[in-house]
């Protein structure tokens, strides 16, 4: 498999829902909320991982990529997802744990993205505080799925994502008796997108004035 499957067409300039959303103007607004919002990275009662979410272009317009998990992984088993995972202490910093994590998964190269910034942290129900990292992915690369970690790549419009009849709140109860109320999306490609994964991509969207 081949991100050529996805598009090869390298702008830095896009559409979303006919408005033209420039890769300039996506790290300026990461950088402005970055200043606004405290990272809770740090929670000592957390342990720390980061994500990255990862933006490309396909025919002019503006799309995410995600993996679909195996059902081997201890941890949110075949959940649609980011490529990501723990920190280690050779990683030196988040955007490092993420670009590494990347590699591992899906065999993206940490020279084929270009970071652009980072959403604020946010908790996992599996104790994780989980910061993600918005990346441009600049050039095709060749799929390389971990197949202990990752059963599927795939990508999905940010004109779609940003569509709010697509999703809903559902509420949803934790194994330890927790409940929570959690973004639900349609099912799109086969995949649903939900849980911590969906809230991010909700940040990013209001972030870039795409949604509410």
């Amino acid at each position: 498999m081949n991100w050529r499957e996805f598009g090869g067409r390298q702008v830095n300039i896009a559409r979303c829902n006919g408005r033209l959303i420039s890769e300039k103007e996506i790290s300026a607004r990461l950088k402005e909320s970055a200043l606004r919002h405290v990272n809770l990275e740090d929670d000592p009662m957390r342990r720390k991982a980061a994500v990255l979410v990862p933006l490309l272009c396909v025919d002019g317009d503006w799309r995410l990529l995600f993996t679909r998990r195996t059902e081997l992984v201890p941890h949110h088993k075949g959940q649609v997802s980011f490529p990501g995972g723990a920190f280690e202490d050779g990683d030196g910093n988040l955007v490092q744990t993420a670009l590494r994590e990347s590699c591992e998964e899906i065999g993206l190269r940490p020279k084929d993205v270009r970071i652009l910034g980072e959403l604020k942290g946010m908790p996992s129900v599996s104790n994780y505080m989980i910061t993600p990292i918005v990346g441009r992915i600049t050039k095709p690369f060749e799929i390389k799925l971990s197949p202990y970690e990752v059963s599927r790549v795939f990508t999905i419009p940010l004109a779609w994502l940003a569509d709010e009849s697509h999703r809903e709140i559902r509420p949803y109860h934790a194994g330890d008796g927790r409940a929570f109320e959690v973004i639900y999306y349609d099912m799109y490609d086969g995949e649903v997108l939900w849980g911590a994964t969906a809230r991010m991509t909700v940040l990013f969207l209001q972030l870039l004035g795409l949604t509410r």
